[in-house]
């Protein structure tokens, strides 16, 4: 998969579907050639062209005017020796300056894939990877830069990450260390990213890349909901399934920024990693610093050949444990059923109505611990709320499990109230400026997590309740970014550090946390769908998609999550109308169909419902239980946006192509609206496909590209459509 040509110093990482060229040139800068589609070999043919471009100057040691740094497709550029563009790393010398000439010292292949010390990273067996690191050199400080390629042999996916040591005598500050960089030669590209807000998370954003920078990125503390840690540059023609796409994702779940950067000749660079706004990072002599991975992934088959590629790769080298391929439980949250206000009664009764209609999970939310009876106290006591469930947690969690159902609970480990017993005793554990104050979110605080005590301190309260109470799901919540990013523990001079530190604490949390209850199915959530990242999927294999249940909102969030993260990890529950983030009122049918685009479940007072809701619930979770497999392992594909119209759709196809499900929905009823035809994906064009509802036959290219007609919804607004096909075996 990877090879290195000694005469021309070209590394060449390629596999059935993707070749990515770089090359070291012959002042030891590495150059990148190519990216793209797979070609067999390589012959020289891109090799850059030698200019003399006024006001570039050439870099120290070059006598060739028509080299510049200014001009060339770099792989990992600095700044201050000629090249004026963004720059992937900048590090400050003891003696002040920022000029680091990083030139290649040697190279290594390796089978299989390194790890990321105390980070969250894509995995592979040597069967399954080849990693090149290029080591790099700044002689006159003794740094030494190493860049990781992993190219997966099934894929057309690369992971890039940039290794620094500090091999010199003297301390140096990282201000900036991205995670990749790509140069691009000119040409027309348009940006693809996942900005919105809390409640409207991952709406699709396409705008023409033109001259100068366009930043996106996170200083929340969190990957955050104003902007998701992708980014794609496509082509003008591309579509759902034509055209290239050149996407990356961040395996981080804190600040991170991503750029995009046209030059003064039409050329694009393109990179991602750590927020450098904020940050800097002290290096002694002998230690390493490590950026997190970026995931790069290539199609040539449009969006969804893109978003396949990071569905597979990461249910498969990113999501772990024993949960990973297994099939996610049909779950009921008693949050909007109940808020605070529960007792014993009203959770077994919620319970009872569960177990009767299939439900196979039951999840208590927030409210169960210290004396929280509304989101002003209690956070960071982790004990049972003495009194408010009166027979006790363990109890609870036996009545439910008695019922046939397994037992969930919510904790958010990160945040402190200053109504709580762990405040009073350690106020400065929570994020922090001396004199300043203190800014509240939710009336609370966050702990810093950087220190050792505190996230030692939480593990023991949780494991005191984990370990008594039989536990089979976490809820792991984070309802507050962070402010005054200050660490009682470090130095002035390192107070840059703390908020990529806390994020080092928590992966060393969770990944202990996580060993030691193999068995709990942890589901992430930040306000619902604030830190939906790889970096959390890797710990915990979903994500609570967003804290909008309404289903009209839902259909633009689903579908610009499943850009990059597959719908195995995405929570969708059912909500009662009128919706309690919206007040719009939506069918019951079309809630349970959007639902089913995720891992599936409910969160409302099915003791409210009334018999016929009732029937209607139990058929849905019959449906889903019976079709589980396809929409939680399936291909998915989008087939209609609803960014731009009145409508959307998508489909599961299962592995062998000899089953699908596709689901259209109609937004607002049109007076007089056009008669719709909806053509499938992903099908066998040689095989015939009954119409489950109808009984009529047709040939998988006739479903593609001929279609069917979709039912004309008049009067009727959030209208769905579910079609049924399986193959017709002779």
């Amino acid at each position: 998969m990877i090879s290195f040509d000694e005469q021309t110093k070209t590394f060449h990482l390629q596999n059935n579907e993707v070749s990515y060229l770089l090359q070291v040139d012959a002042f030891g800068y590495v150059e990148h050639l190519y990216w793209g589609k797979p070609v067999r070999a390589y012959h020289g043919g891109r090799a850059y062209p030698r200019i003399d471009r006024s006001f570039s100057p050439n870099p120290p040691g070059a006598k060739d005017r028509k080299f510049s740094l200014d001009t060339v497709l770099q792989e990992f550029p600095g700044y201050g020796n000629g090249d004026f563009r963004e720059p992937a790393h900048v590090i400050r010398h003891a003696d002040g300056s920022t000029v680091t000439d990083f030139r290649y010292r040697a190279n290594d292949i390796l089978k299989g894939k390194p790890a990321l010390p105390g980070l969250p990273a894509t995995f592979a067996n040597p069967n399954e990877a080849e990693t090149l690191k290029i080591m790099l050199e700044d002689k006159l400080t003794g740094l030494q830069l190493t860049l990781l390629y992993t190219i997966f042999r099934d894929f057309p996916a690369i992971s890039r990450a940039a290794v620094l040591t500090n091999g010199g005598n003297k301390p140096v500050r990282i201000e900036r260390l991205m995670s990749l960089n790509v140069d691009f030669p000119a040409g027309n590209f348009e940006l693809l990213h996942l900005p919105g807000a809390h409640k409207r998370e991952r709406q699709i954003a396409r705008e023409t890349v033109t001259d100068g920078v366009k930043r996106i990125d996170s200083k929340r503390g969190a990957s955050s909901h104003q902007e998701n840690p992708f980014l794609a540059l496509v082509r003008p023609e591309t579509t759902e399934f034509q055209g290239e796409a050149y996407a990356v994702n961040l395996v981080y779940s804190g600040n991170f920024a991503g750029m995009v950067q046209q030059d003064q000749f039409g050329q694009v660079r393109f990179g991602i990693g750590l927020n450098d706004f904020g940050f800097s990072w002290t290096l002694e002599p002998g230690d390493t610093f490590y950026s997190p991975e970026a995931v790069m992934v290539y199609s040539r088959d449009g969006l969804n050949g893109m978003s396949q590629t990071f569905h597979t790769l990461y249910r498969r080298h990113l999501l772990r444990g024993k949960h990973k391929d297994a099939e996610r439980p049909v779950l009921i949250n008693n949050w909007e059923a109940t808020y605070f206000r529960f007792h014993d009664e009203k959770l077994l009764e919620l319970a009872d109505e569960a177990q009767k209609l299939g439900i196979e999970l039951f999840v208590l939310d927030d409210g169960w611990f210290g004396h929280r009876d509304n989101d002003r106290s209690s956070l960071g006591d982790w004990y049972e709320y003495a009194g408010k469930i009166r027979m006790g947690l363990k109890n609870l969690a036996e009545e439910i499990h008695k019922r046939g159902m397994q037992f969930g609970l919510w904790f958010e480990p990160e945040m402190v109230s200053r109504d709580s017993d762990l405040f009073r005793e350690h106020p400065d554990w929570a994020l922090q400026i001396p004199g300043r104050g203190l800014s509240e979110g939710r009336s609370q605080y966050v702990l810093d997590f950087s220190r050792r005590d505190v996230r030692k301190n939480i593990f023991r309260q949780m494991t005191e309740i984990l370990d008594h109470v039989h536990v089979d799901y976490i809820k792991w919540d984070m309802n507050r970014h962070m402010t005054e990013v200050h660490s009682a523990l470090l130095e002035p001079e390192n107070q840059g550090e703390t908020a990529h530190r806390y994020m080092l604490g928590l992966y060393d949390f969770l990944e202990k946390l996580t060993s030691r209850y193999p068995d709990i199915l942890f589901e992430s959530c930040s306000g619902g769908g604030g830190r939906f990242d790889p970096g959390m999927l890797y710990y915990m294999p979903q994500t609570w998609t967003s804290d909008n249940t309404d289903a009209a909102d839902r259909l633009k969030i689903q579908y610009g999550t499943s850009l990059a993260y597959p719908p195995i990890t995405m929570g969708a529950h059912v909500s009662a109308v009128p919706n309690h983030q919206t007040g719009r009122v939506t069918p019951l049918s079309t809630r349970g169909d959007v639902a089913m685009g995720g891992n599936f479940g409910y969160e409302l007072d099915l003791t409210k419902c009334t018999e016929d809701e009732k029937a209607v619930i139990r058929d849905q979770i019959a449906f889903y239980k019976a079709h589980r497999q396809l929409f939680q392992f399936g291909r998915f594909y989008r087939l209609i946006s609803p960014f731009e119209g009145n409508s959307a759709a998508w489909q599961f196809v299962s592995p062998d192509r000899n089953h699908t499900i596709a689901y259209f929905f109609n937004v607002l009823s049109e007076a007089a609206g056009p008669l719709k035809i909806l053509k499938l994906a992903g099908l066998d064009p040689d095989k015939n496909y009954r119409h489950i509802e109808t009984d009529k036959i047709y040939g998988g290219d006739e479903l593609m590209n001929i279609g069917l007609y979709l039912p004309l919804f008049n009067k009727q607004d959030f209208a769905s459509y579910k079609m049924e096909f399986k193959v017709v075996y002779e």
